[in-house]
């Protein structure tokens, strides 16, 4: 047996009976403050920074070479104005839970000082340090979650297959040392040492808190190989949680973009840009509104989701002050209605409420999330309980209300009409608060004949 295939076997079997060890209850021990999270900052900071391309997509599309990109690009990753603590001071007060930044994207150009490439800012780039420890000492310091996104691909590596763009081969193979046994081994098991070795560095320095792996669409599960991985983390890391994308091994989903209509069976997160770039992009002035954002991070946390809004720093460090504007202005709305957003469990199902909904733990309260301008009244149909109190959470001005149509005596418990004609709209998303005297219960039934009428 080849020394590389004995080797990932024996780290296979060794980490696997850790991981069978894992059950139910430990899994949710384990996902337990990513459940409880809702609002996390995704961070997209490397060569592409420099701001007149995509991120690594743009050297897999041909629109520019590897050396203008890879070295083109390194020339002015400097990090002059990179202050981690103000970033994390941001991103605290905007309310995030947990950061997660790029360690390393597909262009293979890794933030940390690795050891197995020079590719890295300290040897490559202009900035000529590690730039990442940086970062988690910051977001550990302000008391959130670390994240450590890692591209699973390296579309600079000699030995990592497909590659559909030319790159000088003979410079790319002295960038990226291995030992002289090694060049007996194939070119896979190679590249699946290199990537494991950057895995092990990341974890024996950080510990982090989540692991967020992309780029897993390029290999099936048995080649990366995404088992021996996973186990791997847990066996460094058994509190770990690790996104959906290390082919089926992942703890929980996660959507790009679009949030889902339906909600998810297990846990899950939205990824979702500012504008229309991962990666900073000075020609990309296509940022969406406080309201759209606002609007989209209601929908995830009513479905039990989480929402991951990313940040696209410049190459110098600096972020732009339309990020900075936008951060704050869900903050400042994240704030007054903290009680149905960070609190809030997901909501009831469709029909009940025209919009989304969230619950308080207690179970006797609601929270509807109004997306436009009141007017004359809104509905709230189905719940089986005495209501208490109606009011809105920005500024608790108490809403009029009355109980249409019950009949309890055929178990129809009527129609909450609420009056918002002099309610004032808190901005973006308005959240109305209902009280019950006691936990209520909803009237899914499709309606009867009122067979009797005092």
């Amino acid at each position: 047996m080849k020394a590389p295939v004995l080797l990932l076997l024996l780290i296979a079997i060794k980490t696997s009976l850790i991981a069978q060890k894992e059950t139910s209850e430990a899994y949710e021990q384990r996902m337990e403050w990513f459940r409880d999270a809702r609002l996390g900052i995704f961070i997209h900071w490397g060569l592409y920074s420099e701001g007149t391309t995509s991120e690594s997509w743009a050297m897999f599309h041909k629109t520019i070479s590897w050396e203008d990109y890879m070295e083109g690009k390194a020339s002015v990753f400097t990090a002059e104005n990179y202050h981690p603590e103000e970033w994390t001071a941001l991103f605290k007060k905007v309310g995030a839970d947990y950061v997660v930044m790029t360690s390393k994207h597909h262009d293979g150009f890794a933030l940390w000082d690795t050891k197995l490439s020079k590719i890295n800012a300290k040897d490559w780039s202009a900035a000529k340090r590690d730039v990442y420890t940086p970062y988690v000492n910051a977001v550990r310091k302000a008391g959130m979650k670390v994240g450590i996104y890692y591209s699973l691909c390296d579309w600079s590596h000699p030995d990592y297959s497909p590659i559909n763009f030319p790159r000088p081969e003979a410079k790319i193979r002295k960038l990226y040392p291995y030992t002289k046994a090694e060049t007996r081994w194939t070119p896979w098991h190679r590249f699946q040492k290199f990537n494991m070795g950057q895995i092990k560095e990341l974890f024996d320095r950080y510990q982090p808190d989540l692991m967020w792996f992309d780029g897993d669409w390029e290999h099936k599960a048995d080649e990366w190989p995404s088992r021996v991985i996973k186990d791997s983390l847990l066996s460094w890391n058994p509190g770990v949680v690790v996104n959906s994308r290390l082919n089926t091994y992942g703890d929980y989903n996660t959507p790009e973009q679009d949030p889902p209509i339906k909600t998810p069976s297990r846990p899950w997160e939205l990824c979702l840009t500012m504008n229309e770039s991962w990666g900073y992009q000075k020609e990309d002035h296509d940022y969406k509104s406080p309201k759209f954002l606002i609007e989209t991070f209601v929908r995830s946390v009513a479905k039990g989701g989480n929402l991951l809004l990313d940040v696209g720093p410049k190459a110098d460090g600096s972020i732009d002050q339309r990020q900075i504007d936008l951060l704050e202005t869900i903050g400042e709305w994240y704030k007054m209605h903290e009680e149905a957003v960070r609190y809030g469990q997901p909501g009831i199902p469709y029909g009940h409420f025209d919009g989304e909904t969230t619950l308080s733990p207690d179970g006797k309260s609601i929270y509807l999330f109004y997306t436009g301008k009141f007017n004359h009244m809104l509905t709230l149909r189905g719940m089986k309980g005495e209501v208490q109190n109606i009011s809105l959470l920005h500024n608790q001005q108490s809403v009029p209300f009355k109980i249409q149509d019950s009949t309890p005596w055929n178990d129809i418990p009527g129609i909450i009409v609420m009056d918002v004609s002099k309610a004032e709209d808190a901005p973006y998303v308005s959240v109305i608060k209902v009280e019950f005297k006691e936990p209520f219960t909803l009237y899914r039934g499709i309606g009867h004949g009122v067979e009797l009428n005092d």
